[in-house]
């Protein structure tokens, strides 16, 4: 199976040939996977849309551990990031052999709670394929509630529309 991995930010990364740009941070944190056979539907021969959930899953694990934010250090703390919301809007089809980017920044940053935002874009037609949005809440493991967001870890994500709180 293909796995996503971590792709040096590159200028013009996430620019399309007309000059467009597929994120509105400065700095997405991108990632890149060619698809094989196992990430297809059994139906129809194209991607699985359980493997688009996959992507935003690990995409963001990926960057959290760039960050400084490995599960190994919130674990330490008594506190994970957990999914809340999935928001997915799959625009085009992937396809056996494609390669892709996978593009992630936080969108902004609470004091329980974060919006992340992913890009799935095919560079060889400049197509966006997915675009996504995440809500994950920081838990608490002793009580399973919501825990503030400490500032350390906030602005390790540079979010784009800042702390707020």
């Amino acid at each position: 199976m293909s796995v996503l991995t971590p792709r040096s930010a590159q200028a013009g990364a996430l620019i399309d040939r007309a000059g467009v740009a597929w994120s509105p941070h400065p700095r997405p944190f991108i990632a890149e996977i060619t698809i094989d056979h196992t990430q297809l539907s059994r139906a129809v021969p194209h991607v699985n849309n359980l493997e688009y959930v996959r992507w935003l899953d690990g995409v963001a694990e990926l960057h959290a551990t760039a960050v400084g934010c490995t599960r190994s250090v919130l674990l330490a703390q008594d506190r994970c990031f957990f999914v809340a919301r999935h928001e997915v809007d799959y625009l085009a089809e992937c396809w056996e052999h494609d390669h892709l980017l996978v593009a992630t920044w936080v969108r902004s940053m609470k004091k329980t709670s974060s919006w992340r935002e992913t890009v799935v874009v095919r560079p060889k037609d400049d197509t966006v394929v997915c675009r996504a949005k995440t809500l994950w809440a920081f838990v608490d493991l002793q009580t399973r509630r919501p825990a503030r967001i400490p500032a350390a870890i906030a602005s390790a994500f540079d979010a784009l529309e800042g702390e707020t709180a």
